[in-house]
């Protein structure tokens, strides 16, 4: 598999894409107005304790007030006296104290930032756990020997007294002794001066910031799989070349720096990708189409035939789009960035086989996600149930903004529904007040009806209230905005 890493650079804006065999699998988007937060480490104050949610809500000086879960909290053994092994919110924090905490999640959409107390600190081979013991490896590194390896290459550089845990990440994988050795080392002076600023930190202050964008790139998804990583601007060629010669020189020469004509994203038509990534109907190659519909609560997905009539029989039709469709659905998930509870409706099927193959097909390509994905088997209603994780805002949420028009519904009322709460309105005011005239304002298609098909209804309102009606035309207003004026 061929990856390619393309990073475009703007004064206010960066983005990085990866591309798999010239086809766009993730989009990482950071803007100088909007960074993202995790990892960020904060000196917060409890600003409120919920003992019934057991949670407390935290002001790290962001817009809104953190929250922190009890399960979040490290703590002794013997504050461990909750509710399964976690601990009890009030006997580990009090309004007014402060906290050293991480941010686990971004804002999203209403609710603040989600933290943690359990410290995590990642460098290129390893992430430092300075309140954990321990040695742990990366479940995404399967094979046995090379785990064993790296469990005794740890053994060998931590010593016993040290009051901190490791993990060993995928990108460790054949790493020596010394590349370790020095990650290790790297991250202690972090956290010793981390531990430095946070004690002279005042309350709801930023302690430590992760790196920015093409530097985390280079950090979490630079493997051997990547042949290249092409970036459009010389000073942060500049970064990432030092960044990698101290930390992966090994894989320094696949960076490279871009600077033709043509723009960066149009190379594998990137930027059309991303507008079609925020559509709700992808289409299929065979004619099928899926639907995508992002909620607060959760995302709907439905998978149709459309066009697609097959060429043997129903059952078999309806197989080959829901395999066509699991292997576009585990793409869009990573590109759009959709996380939280998934609920795909496949086209119904009879054989348990195609359930199991379809099920397969895209536990098979959500793989080789970075974000973690637990999937259920088909439900008795012929649904699959699905969990990703979700630490930042979804493309959908970074890019766009509710419709004006119809403040995020999804719909506007029709010109003739308008009319008809037009006519309501001129009875309503008709009853209440004494005028000379009226005068209604709405948009074009609004009046042209009433001109037109609802000319008779306007023409008996006349008469009903014995004055005359104006119109007119109001190219600015919103579809189904509408004002009666008293004259």
């Amino acid at each position: 598999m061929k990856e390619e890493i393309l990073i475009n650079v703007t004064p206010r804006e960066t983005r990085a894409a990866l591309v798999e065999n010239g086809v766009l699998q993730e989009i990482l988007i950071e803007r100088a107005s909007r960074r993202g937060l995790i990892s960020n480490i904060y000196n917060g104050r409890v600003s409120r304790v919920l003992p019934g949610m057991q949670a407390a809500f935290v002001d790290v000086g962001l817009e809104r007030t953190a929250f922190l879960h009890a399960s979040d909290i490290a703590c002794s053994t013997e504050q461990l006296a909750g509710r399964n092994g976690e601990p009890n919110i009030r006997d580990v924090v009090t309004e007014g104290g402060e906290l050293l905490v991480q941010v686990l999640k971004d804002p999203l959409g209403t609710k603040g930032a989600r933290l943690t107390t359990h410290i995590t600190i990642p460098s290129r081979y390893l992430v430092m756990l300075p309140k954990g013991s321990g040695i742990g490896i990366s479940a995404r590194i399967e094979d046995e020997a090379e785990r064993e390896r790296l469990r005794g290459l740890m053994d060998a550089i931590v010593s016993p007294p040290t009051q901190a845990g490791y993990i060993v990440r995928t990108a460790a994988e054949g790493a020596e002794l010394d590349a370790l050795r020095a990650d290790m080392m790297f991250l202690q002076k972090l956290w010793e001066a981390i531990e430095e600023s946070a004690s002279t930190a005042k309350p709801g202050t930023l302690v430590y910031e992760d790196l920015p964008l093409p530097l985390r790139v280079l950090r979490d998804l630079l493997g051997p799989e990547v042949e290249r990583v092409r970036v459009d601007s010389e000073a942060e060629y500049g970064r990432m070349k030092g960044f990698a010669d101290r930390f992966m020189p090994h894989m320094a020469p696949t960076i490279e720096l871009y600077a033709e004509e043509r723009p960066i994203f149009d190379l594998y038509g990137i930027e059309d990708e991303i507008d079609r990534a925020l559509n709700r109907k992808v289409a299929l190659k065979s004619g099928g189409y899926v639907i995508f519909d992002q909620t607060e609560a959760m995302t709907t997905i439905d998978v149709n035939t459309g066009a697609y009539v097959g060429h043997r029989n129903l059952e078999e039709t309806i197989f080959r789009t829901n395999l066509e469709a699991a292997v576009a659905i585990a793409r869009q998930l990573r590109l759009r960035n959709l996380g939280g509870i998934i609920i795909i409706d496949f086209i119904d099927m009879v054989e348990e086989e195609h359930k199991h193959q379809v099920l397969q097909a895209l536990t098979a390509r959500l793989a080789s996600d970075h974000a973690k994905t637990q999937i259920m088997n088909v439900s008795p209603l012929g649904l699959v149930e699905m969990t990703r994780k979700r630490n930042r805002e979804s493309l959908e949420h970074v890019l766009c903004q509710a419709c004006p028009s119809c403040e995020g519904r999804g719909f506007v009322k029709t010109p003739e529904t308008v009319c008809y709460e037009i006519f309501r309105e001129i009875l309503r005011q008709h009853r209440q007040f004494d005028f000379q005239e009226l005068l209604v304002l709405a948009k074009p298609d609004v009046i042209e009806r009433l001109l037109d098909e609802e000319s008779a209804s306007v023409a008996e309102l006349e008469e009903l209230t014995g004055k005359p009606i104006r119109l007119q035309s109001e190219g600015l207003y919103a579809p189904d905005q509408f004002d009666v004026v008293l004259m």
